[in-house]
Parts: C-alpha cells; structure tokens; sequence
C-alpha cells in the first residue's frame, strides 16, 4: 500500500513512517521528492488545521494516492503565539531552519527565564481519494532556550526543551529518534491518526 506524505522533508517523512509501521503494515510512504513535477500549494490558511488540509487534498488530486500532510509550528507565549502558522517563514524567503532560530532567540533576548514558555502544535489531516476526511492535532509543551544545543531532529528542535525533558535539560535535537516520537506534537498526533488510517485503508 501507498500513502503520500505532502512534505519533501526526510526526517519527517522517516518520523511518519516509524510511527505509522507500529499501526500499518506493508505501507510505503511516499514524499514530495518521490515525484516529478509536483507543485505545492500556497499556504495561506490561517489555521494549523487548515493548511493540513489543503496540502492533504492537493495531495489526493496530485497523485490519487491516500494523503497526509501535517501543519505544524512554535508558538511562543512571549510572542503572543507566534510564530505559529508562520513558523517555517519566521524569517523570510528563502526558509532557513538556521535564520529562523537565530531571530527567535534575538526576539526573545530580554526575556527572563520564567517567561520562556512555548508550545508545538501540529494538526495532521489524512484524506482518502473518496473524499473521507479526518483531522487531529497534537501539542509538545516546553519552553525556549537560550542558545542552540543538538544535531538531531529539524527546525524548532534545537532551541526547545520540552516539559517532560525539562530535568535532563535536554532539547528536542538532543533525543533519540525514538524518545522524540514518543512525546513530539506529530508523534501525539499520528498514534491517534494511525488507527483510523489503518481501518480506511483495509476497508479500501
């Protein structure tokens, strides 16, 4: 069985397929790289919900293939929430994992360390080419750092210590692959997503 997974991420697209094995078997997941041509949609939603989505139906229409897609982002309670849906354009074109950390820590330089609370959010829609929808959002809690610590995970990751971590002081780059999964927004979300993939795809 194939699924596409509407990112051109590979440690995403690895994250999705160690989780979604535990639940599917023989399912081959398929990314944006995987195919020639394809056009990402605009995402100009102004939702998590919303952008997963319109890159999960874009999905179906591209490839006739079952869909997932995920939206996720940072949301920072000393920012008012931001970045959120703009995590991945924090700053500015082109995206850049690296620029978007360095701003962040910038913006939140006078910002004692009590109020360096934030949260991942991420909302998965799965979409089947019958039209069958299903969306779930999962959320990481933690706060932000101060200065860039580990070689593992992508974006956010490296500034971010999550609350259940928060005694080891570790970020999330600093995890295994596998404690990531475990506690992760998108770890959260695809374990309730897995099931129903599952049961929509031996129904056919």
């Amino acid at each position: 069985m194939k699924v596409f997974l509407a990112s051109a991420n590979a440690k995403k697209i690895g994250e999705m397929q160690r989780i979604l094995a535990e639940h599917v078997a023989g399912v081959e997941v398929l990314g944006i790289t995987d195919l020639e041509g394809y056009v990402e949609p605009v995402e100009d939603e102004p939702t998590f919900a919303g952008n997963a989505l319109l890159k999960a139906r874009a999905g179906v229409a591209a490839t006739g293939l079952p869909s997932i897609a995920d939206d996720s982002g940072l949301c920072v309670d000393a920012l008012n929430g931001m970045p959120g849906v703009l995590s991945a354009r924090w700053s500015g074109p082109p995206k850049s994992d690296d620029r978007n950390n360095e701003l962040l820590l910038d913006q939140l330089h006078d910002v004692p360390d009590e109020r360096r609370g934030a949260h991942f959010t991420c909302a998965i829609a799965w979409v089947m080419p019958d039209g069958r929808e299903r969306v779930v959002e999962g959320r990481m809690d933690g706060r932000i750092i101060r200065e860039v610590r580990g070689s593992g995970g992508f974006g956010y990751d490296v500034v971010f210590v999550a609350d259940e971590h928060d005694a080891e002081d570790l970020t999330s780059a600093e995890l295994t692959p596998e404690e990531k999964d475990r506690i992760s927004h998108r770890g959260r979300a695809l374990r309730e997503l897995a099931p129903y993939v599952a049961a929509d795809l031996s129904a056919g």
